[in-house]
């Protein structure tokens, strides 16, 4: 059995669509997804990609995907990761595949002089959060995270000077 770990490609737009589908689905938020594959090709593939993408292949066979983006420490004074999205497909769980993205992302940290690498999770997954904390993972619990979407975005908007 062998792992690949690539860099999406521009052909693999439908893929990583058809992941962030699956994993919206696992997640029940499947009534979230606005995303077109076209939004997903332009976010990876456009001019100025801001949005990067790992493709885990098992035996030749898509299995999972990490979607990440820099961040950036202003107490650390340098960039960082943050995972948007890891998922690995049901039928290749238990290989390792998980681990070996997360394993990926923070050798391009390390590689690359980053400070970190952030993600969150769902407080009901708990799966997830004992494989996290497996990897040395910390969980901020005294940090709440916060979103602005929607009618409530635009009202925001309008406090704009």
């Amino acid at each position: 059995m062998t792992l690949l770990i690539r860099r999406a490609r521009p052909g693999d737009a439908a893929t990583v669509f058809a992941l962030v589908k699956e994993l919206a689905d696992y997640e029940k938020l499947s009534h979230e997804v606005e995303a077109t594959e076209a939004d997903i090709a332009e976010a990876l593939f456009g001019e100025s990609p801001r949005l990067f993408c790992e493709i885990a292949e098992w035996n030749g066979e898509v299995a999972g995907f990490a979607v990440w983006f820099m961040n950036f420490s202003t107490f650390a004074g340098r960039h960082g990761i943050y995972l948007e999205d890891l998922y690995v497909r049901p039928a290749f769980r238990r290989n390792r595949i998980g681990q070996a993205l997360l394993g990926y992302l923070a050798l391009e940290c390390v590689a690359r002089g980053w400070a970190r690498l952030q993600w969150s999770v769902l407080d009901w997954n708990a799966p997830s959060i004992t494989f996290y904390k497996s990897l040395g993972a910390e969980l901020m619990d005294d940090w709440t995270l916060c979103k602005v979407t929607g009618p409530a975005l635009s009202k925001l908007a309008e406090r704009a000077p």
